[in-house]
């Protein structure tokens, strides 16, 4: 019998990774995602209600069961705040304060969310076995330089940005003369990724130290496997290895290249696969740095630091 405890598991098979370095009792915010299963019925339903682009957000009774028990949490775990919540149709976020350190781990309070809902929306559907939540959850820790501000938008603006995927397939295509940030760039791909607040620079520099770098790689296939984005040339050996990982984990990237796309020309099958997937942001300096040099790779490597703190 396995007896390893369900907030814990690795789950390698849902990409679901805990920070390691990290202590989950203690006080800290968190943004917490949890997905539906597949075999689930949605949660809630997300429509443009009318000509101004308002979107309309409506709970189906089993988001409305979620709601009710994210909002209760804290009558049982007087330590946290539920800052900011969500239900879409096959996913959660919520934003939660742990105000005190806690007797227990974090997951324990998620996993007790989990059963209490699956519970009651097993009677709403009549199925005792029914399948509510996928397992595991994703987690991000935030810093404490990173504005609360722009996580409580990210988190508001979920359902515009699911409306607009539905309403707009095509604008998640090319995008030619956007500023991003201070520069003038082409884009290729998923243009919300740039919206994501938990955006993770990879460069790996020859003076690491190997504890460095391993330091390092865990941070970033963390941020990865939590729904957060990696942004890099992934120029050397050891980035190229991050993507590796981090795209096997389900991750997304934004990558930045010193070639655009010609204006018919699409990215190789598996750039495109990743585009298509919504996964993939190909980033372009408008004036790039040819042929490629030393001082390519500082262009790059700066726009791609500028996009990771904005």
């Amino acid at each position: 019998m396995d007896t390893t405890p369900a907030y814990w598991k690795e789950i390698i098979s849902n990409n679901k990774r805990r920070a390691l370095w990290h202590d989950y009792r203690s006080r800290c915010i968190y943004m917490v995602t949890i997905n539906k299963s597949e075999s689930c019925p949605a949660f809630s339903s997300v429509s443009f209600e009318d000509t101004n682009n308002n979107v309309s957000l409506t709970l189906f009774k089993s988001g409305e069961i979620i709601a009710d028990e994210i909002k209760i949490t804290p009558n049982f775990n007087p330590q946290i705040s539920i800052l900011q919540y969500v239900i879409m149709p096959d996913h959660i976020h919520f934003l939660i304060f742990v105000k005190e350190p806690l007797q227990k781990h974090l997951g324990n309070i998620i996993q007790a969310i989990k059963s209490a809902s699956t519970r009651k929306i097993r009677n709403i559907y009549n199925n005792p076995i029914l399948t509510v939540f996928e397992e595991g959850f994703n987690d991000q820790i935030l810093k404490p330089s990173r504005s609360l501000d722009i996580i409580y938008n990210y988190i508001r603006q979920n359902p515009y940005r699911l409306a607009v995927r539905k309403k707009y397939p095509d604008f998640f295509t090319r995008r030619n003369n956007i500023m991003v940030g201070e520069s003038l760039c082409h884009a290729y791909g998923n243009l919300h990724l740039l919206q994501n607040p938990f955006k993770e620079h990879v460069i790996v520099h020859r003076a690491d130290t190997p504890n460095q770098f391993e330091r390092n790689k865990e941070i970033w296939l963390h941020t990865a496997a939590n729904g957060g984005i990696l942004v890099s040339p992934f120029i050397s050996p050891r980035e190229k290895e991050i993507r590796v990982m981090a795209e096997a984990l389900g991750g997304r990237l934004i990558l930045i290249t010193n070639t655009p796309l010609a204006k018919r020309e699409k990215p190789f099958a598996h750039d495109f696969d990743l585009c298509s997937q919504g996964r993939l942001l190909i980033i372009t300096p408008q004036h790039p740095i040819v042929p490629f040099s030393r001082k390519t790779c500082l262009q790059m490597n700066a726009l791609s630091a500028a996009i990771s703190t904005s």
